[in-house]
């Protein structure tokens, strides 16, 4: 007996001996800055992510960027750094964080740049940032290169605050629900889907995938627990107002002012757009029942979206201010990524060709052009044996038991469940959009086709997507070994 007793009191000093060993170990002193930008341009610019030029010359609200700091400091010295900056746009597209880091480095070389990652909100009344998307009229309209420049120092003006501005912090984090991602890939008889297809129609037979609904929060404090910044990750595009000819912030602006007039007009909300390639804010049946709703409690569409991530972020902090941290473990893997492309059969390219001859003379029609061509010039360098893999960065972050990951697609809502199923964390956000590099789709939208599973809307496809996932789960692994 006395033996079994002596065992017992091993073991549990060994666990204890753990415990206070990863504690020490792990844990870092938690430094923290944010800052935001207003990035709304101050000329007509034309706006991204529709088929058709939209010039705006007005703004419904500001856009802004939202810069994050997290450096954690081990013996008075800096031990690893994760810096995100949320931007109202539609996608990161590519120069765009290399322009950033160029400008971050110049003005302080002591931080290492590619520890820097930008995302963005996918709000499709956002400037364009890319040329050759549009065909522009010559003048009284603001050039994309223009306006990434601009852009780019604003932003690198709030990354430069943020780190300059950093204090002794604290975090906590929870998670909450809300109901505003809806799947628009409708299915119908045959398998086959049409993104925002009728679902009033004999032949249809259900929406294609499920929503993610949880709310993943992050809440960022100083010494005295005063509510610095929060990042709100959530598996929704930003695009109930995608077709207006306005800037727009679409439902974050609601958001950001409800949570500042609430909890400080200073508070830094930094907006992350989760695994949702495959949903969107817009409603695919009961509209009635809806506006009725909407009616009574007095609140536009905007309005109720931001009431219900209010809401779910209020669940969160609930949880969250009863366990804030001052020590936790920091650490930040930035790692290159080669997925395979869609391979493209014979018959797409041909279909892709002669879809694009059609659009090939209208200078009004260049989106559509573009679209088609791009798939046919993959299939020509994938014949002749000469396509690159598509790269990707990836960015993988522990902050003490929640997890933090990147990609650069829309991703469709299934692998970011994966990676959340997976994930040794406590809690994971999944970020997307921290690139631009289109839909990825899963093997069951490809079979069904439609807008965002086809060749045109997907550079790299499942067999990427499912690599994808298990490269981010190794490297959660890595940081939980």
């Amino acid at each position: 007996m006395r033996g079994v007793i002596s065992v017992a009191v091993a073991l549990f000093i060994l666990l204890i001996g753990m415990e206070l060993w990863v504690g020490t170990s792990f844990a870092d002193e938690l430094w923290v800055g944010a800052a935001t930008a207003d990035i709304t341009p101050e000329q007509p610019v034309a706006l991204d992510g529709q088929r058709r030029l939209r010039i705006a010359r007005e703004a419904a609200t500001p856009l802004t960027a939202t810069a994050l700091v997290l450096e954690g400091r081990r013996d008075g010295a800096s031990a690893d750094v994760a810096i995100i900056v949320s931007c109202d746009i539609v996608s990161i597209r590519e120069g765009v964080v290399e322009r950033v880091r160029q400008k971050i480095a110049r003005r302080l070389p002591e931080l290492d740049v590619r520890k820097i990652f930008l995302c963005a909100t996918h709000t499709h009344t956002a400037p364009v940032t890319e040329e050759g998307r549009y065909a522009l009229p010559p003048d009284g309209v603001m050039r994309p290169t223009e306006y990434v420049e601009w852009m780019t120092d604003r932003i690198a003006e709030a990354v430069a605050q943020g780190w300059e501005n950093r204090v002794p912090g604290k975090v906590s984090w929870g998670q909450g629900q809300a109901v505003v991602a809806r799947n628009r890939r409708a299915l119908y008889a045959g398998e086959r889907a049409i993104m925002y297809g009728r679902t009033d129609a004999p032949e249809f037979r259900g929406l294609e995938s499920m929503e993610d609904h949880e709310l993943e929060v992050l809440f960022l404090w100083n010494r005295e627990n005063q509510l610095m910044a929060t990042a709100i990750n959530i598996a929704c595009p930003a695009q109930e107002v995608e077709s207006l000819s306005m800037i727009h912030a679409d439902f974050w602006h609601p958001v950001r002012e409800i949570l500042r007039k609430k909890y400080g007009t200073n508070l830094a909300v930094v907006a992350m757009t989760g695994a949702g390639g495959d949903v969107s804010p817009h409603l695919m049946y009961g509209h009635k029942a809806d506006e009725r709703a909407r009616k009574l409690r007095g609140v536009d569409r905007l309005g109720e979206i931001a009431r219900r991530i209010v809401r779910g972020w209020e669940e969160a902090l609930e949880v969250a201010q009863m366990d804030i941290r001052e020590h936790v473990a920091l650490r930040h893997l930035v790692q290159e990524v080669k997925l395979p492309y869609r391979r493209i059969t014979a018959q797409e390219a041909a279909h892709a060709a002669s879809e694009a001859a059609k659009y090939a003379n209208n200078p009004a029609e260049l989106w559509n052009y573009r679209w088609h061509l791009r798939v046919v010039e993959r299939f020509e360098r994938q014949q002749a044996g000469n396509e690159e893999p598509f790269l990707m960065e990836l960015h993988a972050i522990r902050l003490g038991d929640i997890a933090l990951v990147t990609n650069p697609f829309e991703l469709y809502t299934d692998y970011g469940i994966q990676i959340k199923a997976r994930s040794p964390a406590e809690q994971t956000f999944v970020i997307s959009l921290a690139g631009s590099g289109g839909y990825l789709p899963t093997e069951r939208a490809v079979r069904a086709g439609g807008y965002g599973a086809v060749p045109q809307s997907t550079p790299v496809g499942p067999e990427g997507g499912q690599l994808l996932v298990e490269v981010t789960v190794e490297a959660l692994k890595t940081l939980w070994q």
